[in-house]
């Protein structure tokens, strides 16, 4: 294989990885709350922003900076869905979706007062790891490992806890779980404040590797939403798969063509599934 292609294919794996965190936080909220979260590449945003102020301004270590954006921005999923979301769990989707939305400019706006909207870097480059012939960003693989290392450990909470196992069964059937002595706005409040912490981890992963600005999340946001969809909504293990193989048509796309064209590709892609498997490629 031409290395630049395998090199291209690899990125595209490391891209994936990192589309995983944002996708399986949406579809966390999703599967239990049943409200599309408009707004989650904003919170993306903000956590972006905290890991950069509190680096570049407060002189804090990149450690630390990290350790203090997943609980800020799980707090902020938690303002979230008491303020916005819950007063609207009853009325019908098409309102969640514009709060949402309105929260999503309410964000970007606040962003672009307190800090403007020039595009700030954290300044933090890992050396590329050469393999062969191939050569890997050291900062996207870092990126994945961290990013599956999330994602295990959010499997293993879903999997082997009590509360994991109440929002899979809210997620699977909400009306009878009452019945079964689980309150389910206290798992709302759960499976918010992980879709914040997720995000968080997300922001934490990609301020190393995009200039921060008020609409950084244009640039993942729709792709995010995208993967979602193609792989069924809702649908954890779905929604992981997904991320990686549209990495690779974006990466692959990009070596092919460029970087703009390749998200074309990508669109043209999920538009070709919709009309072939209009519920999702893994919906089960």
């Amino acid at each position: 294989m031409d290395p630049f292609l395998l090199e291209a294919v690899l990125n595209g794996v490391l891209l994936g990885g990192v589309f995983a965190l944002p996708v399986l936080g949406l579809n966390l909220v999703f599967g239990v709350v049943d409200v599309i979260w408009l707004c989650y590449a904003e919170l993306v945003m903000v956590g972006m922003y905290i890991v950069w102020f509190l680096h570049t301004q407060a002189g804090w270590p990149l450690a630390l900076a990290f350790a203090t954006c997943l609980p800020a921005i799980a707090v902020l999923g938690l303002l979230l869905h008491l303020l916005v979301v819950r007063p609207l769990l009853a009325a019908p989707p098409i309102n969640q979706v514009l709060a949402t939305g309105g929260v999503l400019f309410v964000l970007q706006g606040a962003a672009t007062l307190v800090f403007s909207t020039d595009f700030r870097s954290l300044g933090v480059e890992m050396p590329p790891i050469e393999l062969g012939e191939v050569f890997v960003s050291g900062t996207k693989l870092a990126a994945f490992v961290a990013a599956l290392l999330g994602a295990a450990v959010l499997w293993a909470f879903l999997k082997f806890t009590y509360v994991g196992t109440a929002i899979r069964a809210i997620a699977r059937d909400r009306e009878v779980m009452p019945l079964m002595g689980v309150d389910p706005h206290r798992i709302y409040l759960i499976a918010s404040a992980a879709g914040g912490a997720l995000a968080g981890l997300a922001a934490c992963l990609l301020v190393v590797q995009l200039d921060v600005h008020p609409f950084v999340g244009l640039s993942f946001g729709p792709i995010t939403f995208m993967i979602c969809v193609m792989g069924g909504l809702g649908n954890m293990l779905g929604g992981f798969l997904a991320a990686f193989l549209m990495g690779l048509i974006v990466s692959v796309g990009g070596f092919y063509g460029d970087t703009d064209m390749s998200y074309v590709v990508a669109f043209l892609f999920f538009i070709l599934v919709m009309f072939i498997r209009p519920q999702g490629l893994f919906t089960r």
